[in-house]
């Protein structure tokens, strides 16, 4: 990933919430999850390379993570047009993958299964909006164009184009399921 990569990536996640460039006011006021999403883009840069300048900003994010509630680690890998809805407790293992234009609302867990048939992380695909406490965990797949309803508990595969909803959770086919759901969706670098 070049440096330029890091630019692009930041730019695709400002573009889901704001129309660029960005006026002063809104550098000044960014609210604490854009604040986060950024320092959490560079930190995951600068460290994936080693650099000196990748752990202070991993101490600066550490920091951040406790005022916000947020944790995302840099070891998580996501593509462009990440958004994160609102601060709030949101908890990612460090090994998850997620694709592009994900939308991760407060209250989520996407976590680890230590064993059973599905011992492992998730890997999550592009277009997939995840609504407020849902949990997902193990080794599972959720596909393109998902729509994980709130509260919803989601420990199985999920194919593309879906709807899950429920505690088991319950997939129901649906074409665009996230059809206005994602809004200013980026292209994949």
């Amino acid at each position: 990933m070049k440096n330029d990569s890091l630019k692009s990536l930041i730019s695709a996640d400002l573009s889901r919430v704001f129309d660029l460039p960005l006026s002063l006011k809104e550098r000044f006021f960014m609210p604490p999850e854009i604040r986060y999403l950024i320092l959490w883009r560079k930190t995951s840069y600068y460290r994936s390379k080693g650099s000196f300048y990748g752990k202070l900003l991993y101490l600066k994010l550490e920091r951040l993570m406790h005022k916000t509630h947020i944790q995302i680690p840099p070891d998580v890998t996501a593509g462009p047009g990440l958004y994160i809805g609102h601060f709030g407790r949101i908890i990612i293992h460090p090994e998850v993958k997620m694709g592009s234009n994900v939308n991760l609302a407060t209250g989520i867990t996407i976590g680890r299964q230590n064993r059973g048939r599905h011992e492992g992380v998730p890997v999550i695909g592009n277009e997939v909006w995840i609504g407020t406490n849902a949990v997902i965990v193990g080794g599972i797949r959720i596909g393109n164009d998902v729509l994980i309803a709130p509260g919803a508990y989601v420990n199985t595969d999920v194919p593309d184009h879906s709807v899950v909803i429920g505690n088991p959770a319950v997939i129901h086919p649906s074409e665009n399921a996230t059809a206005s759901y994602i809004n200013r969706r980026v292209e994949a670098l």
